[in-house]
């Protein structure tokens, strides 16, 4: 086949590059060409702005398209008018956080509920309270444009290496170094992941199956607790003596330090993060362990530095400390 992916240098688009390569598609990608990339020379590098020029797709053909990076609504119907109905089979890559927080846990496709309002405006900023809304907003988008050959899928947290957003390589980076780690509470949360290998290749599988529909991608089911999972990276990676220590969440926000912890959803549970992912199993979804996430991160990590947006020493040792008393 013929693959198409809109954003497909980083993360994610990444991992769909490379699954579709190793199951022999011809694949090419559209990006501004602003991201270093490790595709190999046999992938074919459009560049192309949907904010300003997407001339390079004039006059191509696809069987499959993967969007990637759609935002905003507008982002959606500018690639469409691109593309025309040259595009063959159109997934779309959203996020659970289309997701109104369910009022259960183990929530299905079939009962979880979008978010039903969103900003309008093609340039609507994009932040943590407009993420969700406007995720959801693409998919109405897309449902119009492209719905009868049109496949959604909401990928819960993504884990593993080539990660931009540096989230779950905080955590494999920290809980390696040992000592004492501030985890934030309350330590009972939920934490659904997916590495992105998996990811990729099931978004591969569903364009092989020319499988339609939308499915949430997320594991373990029944979740984790946040917790819990990195007490099981640590147990993997951790030198002895190293001792996770839960920081409640009121103590977290009153030193502003919120971000500084990744994966993290904050002082409440979200139901949003124990979903029931049996659709996307029946559909070919397989999960790996955790140990090889862990592993695929230390492999890529090499000498990177410590982004100057992680926890600090020093801060780490505050809350530590202060957390305590």
């Amino acid at each position: 086949m013929k693959v198409l992916i809109v954003g497909g240098t980083s993360f994610v688009g990444r991992a769909v590059a490379f699954a579709a390569l190793d199951a022999g598609h011809d694949v090419t990608v559209i990006n501004r060409g602003q991201t270093e990339t490790d595709l190999p020379p046999s992938v074919t590098r459009l560049l192309g702005d949907r904010q300003s020029d997407l001339s390079a797709l004039d006059g191509l053909h696809f069987d499959v398209t993967v969007d990637a990076i759609a935002y905003r609504p507008h982002d959606v119907a500018v690639l469409r008018t691109a593309l025309g109905d040259r595009g063959g089979h159109h997934i779309q890559i959203s996020s659970i956080s289309a997701y109104e927080d369910p009022p259960e846990t183990g929530a299905t496709e079939a009962t979880a509920t979008l978010w039903s309002e969103a900003p309008t405006a093609p340039d609507a900023a994009i932040t943590a309270e407009s993420y969700g809304p406007l995720k959801a907003a693409c998919e109405r988008s897309a449902e119009e444009l492209f719905g009868d050959q049109l496949t959604i899928v909401r990928p819960t947290y993504v884990i593993g290496s080539h990660d931009a957003t540096m989230r779950f390589p905080y955590w494999v980076q920290r809980i390696g170094r040992g000592g004492s780690i501030a985890v934030a509470g309350p330590r009972t949360n939920a934490l659904q992941f997916i590495d992105a290998r998996d990811l990729g290749e099931f978004v591969v599988k569903l364009a092989n199956n020319a499988t339609l529909g939308a499915f949430h991608v997320a594991g373990p089911y029944p979740a984790p607790t946040f917790f819990g999972v990195m007490e099981q990276i640590a147990e993997l990676i951790a030198p002895s003596e190293t001792k996770l220590v839960e920081v409640s969440a009121r103590h977290v926000s009153s030193h502003h330090l919120d971000s500084r912890f990744p994966l993290w959803s904050g002082p409440h549970n979200e139901t949003v993060m124990d979903l029931d992912p049996a659709k996307a199993l029946g559909a070919g979804l397989t999960l790996r362990s955790l140990r090889e996430s862990v592993g695929d991160v230390q492999a890529w990590w090499d000498d990177r530095d410590w982004p100057a947006w992680w926890l600090t020493r020093e801060q780490e040792a505050m809350l530590v400390r202060t957390n305590a008393r």
